[in-house]
């Protein structure tokens, strides 16, 4: 500690409670509780509502104009810009999402096209709702993620909590900001704070898949809209730790399984050189963490430096998030809307919930898949199911299968995680098949 000045302190400590404040401490407002995130959020999505959706189409437009650009000019036009290089100069499949991605969002805002794509349920939910949320919560989380990332506050919970996240979860003791960030304020924020620190050469492979799909977890607040869809908000407190028993007993049997498990623990640039966790002579968890976060903070020299990192994760993450969500998020809700692909998926549930004593179990089978389109066509569909038991089940396991495509799912396959298409189904059908049986057990309690 001798090392460093007061000014050193200062530096950890003030930038650390702004980010903890920002992103972690819930905020009463008059919906309920959320984090300042979110409340600057819903304020930039209320101020700009009536010019986000072409605002989305812009973005995801320029996005594939530039990615066909370097496609047919080459890598080497953008070597000046490593950022822009590596931002544009994607593979074949993603340039085709990316171009197709456009074409959806031009249709869905001049309303041209088949009702399939254009509709209020397909490509109006997409580019006039939920793209509205992740303009704004990237805006606020990309300009302010430094916050938690460079000050030294990781350092800190790393060392802090090593003790409790390795041998529960097989993680790092960082990855609890990541859980937590998810937990109070969104689960966007989780993957965004994962993709990074795997990118920066914190996670390994096998780390930042399994922090990616297993800790990115629902946020309260989304959590209390699902159960007032289905007509029991009521039972918030005993669905939300339905929901957190659940998660919890996932999240210790995932990451030992395929295909998690499998993963390769090498860092980004391939080497296999561990992050230190141990804890020199002399120290202990609290001294040597506040010791390595000072070390951190010492750092950062720049404010210039802090809002250049800011807006390159802005951009970062709208122009390679959002034609992920537009391409992909928008072909499965067709195909929830408009096929019976997800009914015949879960037929094969049938006999498993009739097992289980849930009442309707014909109804309810149809909601079991669904929720890998997205996440809130589970409530919606299961909202006029007369069996109360049977809702809070549907409810519950929507929320603790995580991986949707409309959103996390699309999040992590526009990230850097490593998680495959493939993954991410095997993942899905992995924690329903672990959570459904826990949720079931805990509402025959409660009813």
């Amino acid at each position: 500690m001798k090392n460093y000045r007061l000014i050193d302190h200062i530096k950890f400590i003030i930038p650390s409670l702004i980010g903890i404040f920002l992103f972690i401490i819930p905020v009463k407002t008059s919906t309920g509780f959320t984090i300042p995130i979110a409340v600057l959020s819903n304020w930039v999505q209320e101020l700009l509502a009536d010019q986000l959706s072409a605002i989305m189409m812009g973005i995801i437009v320029i996005t594939a104009i530039m990615t066909v650009i370097i496609k047919i000019t080459g890598r080497d036009a953008f070597q000046k810009t490593p950022f822009f290089q590596q931002l544009f100069d994607v593979n074949t499949f993603w340039s085709i999402i990316r171009v197709v991605a456009a074409i959806f969002a031009v249709m869905v805002f001049f309303q041209v096209g088949p009702e399939a794509i254009i509709g209020e349920d397909t490509g109006q939910t997409l580019l006039d709702s939920l793209l509205h949320v992740l303009f704004a919560v990237f805006l606020f989380a990309g300009l302010f993620l430094p916050l938690l990332m460079n000050f030294g506050l990781l350092e800190l919970f790393g060392t802090l909590m090593r003790n409790v996240m390795r041998p529960l979860f097989k993680l790092p003791g960082r990855s609890s900001i990541d859980a937590l960030a998810s937990w109070i304020g969104d689960g966007t924020i989780g993957v965004l704070l994962t993709s990074k620190q795997y990118e920066e050469g914190f996670y390994t492979k096998r780390e930042a898949a399994v922090v990616g799909t297993t800790f990115s977890v629902v946020s309260i607040t989304f959590s209390l809209v699902v159960i007032e869809q289905v007509g029991l908000p009521h039972l918030f407190v005993p669905f939300y730790l339905t929901i957190l028993i659940a998660g919890i007993i996932a999240a210790l049997i995932m990451p030992r399984i395929p295909p998690l498990s499998k993963k390769g623990d090498t860092y980004i640039n391939e080497s296999v050189d561990e992050v230190d966790e141990t804890i020199p002579n002399g120290y202990n968890s609290l001294t040597y963490g506040y010791t390595k976060a000072l070390k951190r903070a010492k750092k950062e020299t720049s404010i210039y430096k802090f809002f250049k990192e800011g807006g390159q994760n802005i951009l970062d993450m709208w122009m390679g998030v959002a034609p992920i969500v537009m391409g992909i998020g928008l072909a499965a809700l067709i195909i929830a809307t408009y096929t019976p692909v997800f009914q015949w998926l879960g037929l094969p549930f049938i006999p498993l919930l009739e097992i289980m004593q849930i009442p309707y179990a014909a109804e309810a089978s149809e909601t079991i898949l669904i929720g890998f389109a997205d996440m809130f066509l589970p409530a919606i569909i299961g909202s006029g199911i007369e069996a109360d038991i049977t809702r809070f089940i549907i409810a519950a396991l929507s929320v603790t299968q995580l991986i949707y495509m409309s959103e996390i799912g699309g999040l992590i396959l526009g990230s850097k995680i490593p998680v495959s298409f493939l993954d991410l189904v095997v993942i899905f059908l992995l924690r329903t098949i672990i959570t459904l049986p826990i949720i079931t057990l805990i509402a025959h309690l409660i009813f």
